[in-house]
């Protein structure tokens, strides 16, 4: 009793902790770090991307959620895929309004590709939330570890130390949605390669 207890916790933590709404902020703090040549910028232009980051993938969306919930025919936990529709629509004119102050700063365009990109996972969610759901979670992280390999091919550069822990970490999350219950195993798959293939095709070939 007492180990299915720590492993329901530990699955819950782990899907608090890599949650879609902090994954951009994780990717760009990993990015900052994986000692390719667009990682070499000024500490206060980092800083300013990740608070803007922060705030159009994480906080906005968050708050949305929270005066979503304030209406009782809103179900916070979204068991339905449907309940994700309006949450997807809005995280994604969060995500473009991001990217708009991106484009106004002079930055390696990397940055910016990557909320393209993110915003073509949220559409994608969106459209497929529409008739079955599939796994956010791992859509999120199954991203991140497609920018990673797409980086890899395209500057034949490989940033091994955290590719491996994003793959570590995708194996964590997709684990920790199934005990949860809440997802299938298709379900979980279907995410990881959604975010994956798209992340992926648009790092290699933009």
């Amino acid at each position: 009793m007492l180990k299915n207890k720590i492993v329901s916790i530990t699955a819950q933590l782990t899907s608090i902790l890599f949650h879609p709404l902090l994954i951009p902020t994780l990717g760009f703090l990993l990015l900052f770090n994986s000692g390719f040549y667009f990682a070499v910028l000024p500490w206060n232009v980092k800083k300013f991307i990740l608070i803007v980051v922060f705030l159009s993938t994480c906080v906005l969306p968050a708050l949305t959620i929270g005066l979503l919930a304030l209406n009782p025919k809103f179900d916070i936990s979204m068991n339905k895929n449907t309940d994700r529709v309006l949450p997807l629509i809005l995280s994604s004119i969060y995500y473009y309004l991001g990217y708009q102050v991106f484009q106004k700063l002079p930055v390696f365009s990397i940055y910016s590709f990557f909320l393209v990109a993110s915003i073509l996972v949220q559409i994608a969610l969106l459209l497929i939330s529409l008739r079955w759901k599939i796994s956010a979670h791992s859509a999120a992280i199954g991203g991140l570890v497609g920018i990673f390999f797409g980086m890899a091919f395209r500057l034949h550069q490989c940033s091994l130390p955290i590719l491996s822990g994003l793959i570590l970490i995708a194996g964590m999350v997709g684990t920790s949605r199934l005990i949860l219950e809440k997802h299938t195993s298709s379900q979980v798959y279907a995410g990881f390669l959604l975010g994956f293939l798209i992340m992926n095709m648009v790092i290699y070939y933009i």
